[in-house]
């Protein structure tokens, strides 16, 4: 096996603090080519779709790829904002908030973001933290509940450049926050806030992106942590339990996945009678497509045409300052025992490189 060559280095340079904020990815543009690079990728990872690939590489090459694409990119297209995907453009306004967040508390960490699918990828970005002289690495999946397909694949591509590397950075890992204070706090936030404009209506719908059933019956925590954070929230809210519904969304293929669905619960809701309601996705904390068209769109058009009147969507947190005072608190938290508030000594700096010039070193 060969491992990448390090990048140059330069005796007395400071060792350097980063953290990376990873999402889950998006294509470059709203058009077919460039869905189907992205849907090649998303949809091969075995932490994605755990099918055999004897099976479902025929599926895949064969027939997805060559019919998502178009139909996909016609639905990103209604979402895509003047500077680029909607997920894209809020993690890097998120991976600017929490810098100046963690600036303001003296820390001086590098922060930046990448994609697990797409672009910037996971290792083009390892790779340039390493080139700045990072040695110590934080890295945030930016999904507050536990799943294997998501923050899991994420340690997955992490491990796999790690393993790529001759000499590796101090890892750090942070695999869940769904019952974070701080992130509790900023959805109650967003919703009192929304209420305070718009006032309050009947039920209060908690979306969660949905996984096969399977996945709960082989161990994965994000069903039980997804309901934590709806009674943590409800607590918080002074909620009852007939108040806020919490449905599963984004199923994928014919197996059972985690119930109940979100768009037939609204059209139950509808059909019953139920004339207002709010809508939150607290599993996701930056608008996307999942977000903004399937359930902005798509659900809001299936509860009025049961017979709801009134469908109010509540935004993702994106750059609200709350919530970016809460990455911040856990990034703090996670960072204990690297020292982060002392600027290098450069008198002690330029003695180290000194010593190694004296001992043959070329810089």
């Amino acid at each position: 096996m060969s491992f990448r060559p390090e990048p140059p280095y330069r005796h007395g340079q400071p060792a350097r603090t980063a953290v990376l904020l990873v999402n889950l990815g998006t294509p470059d543009a709203p058009t077919p080519r460039a869905l189907r690079r992205y849907l090649a990728e998303f949809l091969s990872d075995p932490r994605v779709v755990e099918i055999p690939r004897a099976v479902w590489w025929p599926i895949l090459h064969g027939i997805i790829l060559n019919t998502r694409p178009a139909k996909s990119a016609a639905k990103y297209a209604t979402v895509w904002m003047p500077e680029g995907s909607p997920l894209a453009v809020w993690t890097a306004r998120q991976a600017d908030g929490v810098a100046a967040q963690l600036a303001a508390r003296g820390h001086h960490v590098v922060v930046r973001h990448a994609m697990r699918y797409g672009n910037p990828g996971i290792p083009a970005v390892l790779d340039r933290l390493r080139e700045e002289g990072v040695t110590q690495l934080l890295v945030l999946p930016m999904y507050p509940q536990y799943a294997a397909a998501t923050t899991a694949s994420v340690g997955d591509r992490l491990l796999q450049w790690a393993c790529g590397a001759r000499r590796m950075p101090a890892l750090r890992f942070v695999t869940e926050y769904h019952d974070d204070p701080g992130y509790i706090e900023a959805l109650a936030v967003s919703v009192e806030r929304h209420w305070q404009a718009n006032g309050r209506a009947e039920k209060l719908v908690l979306s969660f992106h949905g996984v096969p059933h399977r996945s709960l019956l082989l161990g994965d925590p994000y069903h039980c942590q997804c309901h934590k954070t709806s009674r943590l929230l409800a607590e918080r809210l002074g909620l009852g339990r007939e108040q806020m519904i919490v449905t599963f969304q984004s199923r994928f293929g014919k197996a059972k996945w985690l119930e109940p669905y979100t768009e037939p619960t609204l059209v139950e809701l509808a059909s019953n009678g139920v004339k207002r309601v709010d809508v939150m996705c607290p599993g996701f904390v930056a608008d996307c497509l999942e977000t903004l068209e399937e359930i902005a769109q798509e659900a809001h058009e299936a509860f009025l045409h049961a017979g709801g009147e009134e469908f109010r969507y509540i935004p993702c947190l994106n750059d609200d300052a709350t919530w970016l005072c809460a990455v911040a608190g856990i990034v703090e938290r996670e960072l204990q025992g690297w020292e982060t508030k002392v600027l290098p000594d450069e008198g002690e700096l330029a003695l180290q490189g000194e010593r190694a010039r004296a001992m043959g070193a070329p810089i």
